[in-house]
């Protein structure tokens, strides 16, 4: 009876939040005097798992999973789950994985607790704590199935080596075509170095930029840090960056350590969707503007002026630490 773990990678390379799963799939495994088997679905280094305490990978290659689908990528964690004998299921917060855990709770007729941030306060019964009212509380929910769903809110356990010898077995599910009623036709992907969801760092920018052809401060700044680029609503919606670097309630949730908001308001659907980040720090020239009231740091000061200064002593900081 191994804990199942679904890794998830992008073009065969895993992403940060596979570790992490990895990592908390470990601490339960060893609470619950067992295993750890992953599933990974087209990924290439799959011996990587085994540096996050991984026993064993199902390693699945079919050509028809390329591109996700929530059905027939459930359909592969249901049967990998039987074949295992799992009790407990660990998924991440992703936006794909967020579609497969309902589903997934529903075949096993597991419960399911989504936005876990710890590990269980205990076994028997089996309890963890999760936010609620978009981060704003907690909460600690008992699962009294036999079966659990557990999905783990991004960056709220971290990464945790704990090197094991991993043994990589091909698994081939049996799927049919019912698993691929939906098509994907196509798939836009955000063209930044840094996703929004692996990111540790990530700048923000808001209406306070003025125009679209003063981005380029926030991507100066980025590329500084090594951060992902994200904007507000309203400028995604006037079509100032595109609509996957929208973050907030309506977009996507940040959950990085550090988040700096420029020229953003701080309207209360964008601080629900960042308020799982560790540090938040705002620059703007308004002093009322509601970002500030939940912000870790705050400068009150003109963006066109405070950025570059900004950009000029992180430059230098990282040439004299070089």
């Amino acid at each position: 009876m191994s804990v199942l773990v679904y890794t998830e990678n992008e073009g065969g390379n895993f992403k940060k939040a596979a570790f992490e799963v990895a990592s908390y799939a470990r601490a339960i495994a060893k609470m619950l005097g067992t295993t750890v088997t992953a599933v990974s679905i087209g990924a290439d280094q799959n011996e990587e798992l085994g540096v996050y305490g991984v026993d064993k990978v199902l390693h699945v290659q079919n050509d028809k999973l390329g591109t996700f689908n929530a059905k027939a990528y459930t359909d592969v964690l249901k049967q990998a789950a039987e074949k295992e004998g799992a009790k407990v299921i660990v998924i991440s917060s992703s936006a794909d994985s967020k579609f497969i855990a309902p589903l997934l709770a529903v075949h096993l007729d597991a419960g399911y607790a989504s936005n876990v941030v710890a590990l269980p306060e205990s076994a028997s019964p089996f309890t963890v704590k999760r936010t609620a009212f978009t981060n704003k509380a907690f909460n600690i929910t008992e699962i009294n199935t036999d079966k659990k769903v557990i999905g783990l809110s991004n960056n709220a356990f971290g990464l945790h080596e704990d090197k094991v010898d991993v043994k990589v077995e091909s698994f081939d599910p049996a799927l049919s075509d019912n698993d691929f009623t939906v098509e994907v036709t196509s798939v836009d992907k955000a063209t930044d170095k840094v996703s929004i969801a692996d990111a540790e760092i990530v700048v923000s920018g808001g209406r306070g930029l003025k125009g679209p052809e003063n981005w380029g401060m926030i991507e100066d700044l980025a590329q500084v840090l090594g951060a992902a680029t994200a904007c507000s609503k309203p400028v995604s919606d006037m079509g100032w960056r595109p609509h996957s670097e929208h973050v907030g309630q309506t977009g996507k949730p940040v959950a990085s350590n550090l988040y700096i908001a420029v020229g953003v308001s701080g309207a209360i659907q964008h601080l629900a969707g960042i308020n799982a980040s560790k540090v938040k720090v705002v620059i703007n020239n308004d002093p009322e503007a509601p970002f500030f009231k939940a912000a870790d740091y705050g400068i009150v000061g003109d963006a066109f002026e405070v950025v570059p200064q900004l950009i000029e002593k992180l430059k230098e900081f990282k040439a004299n630490n070089a």
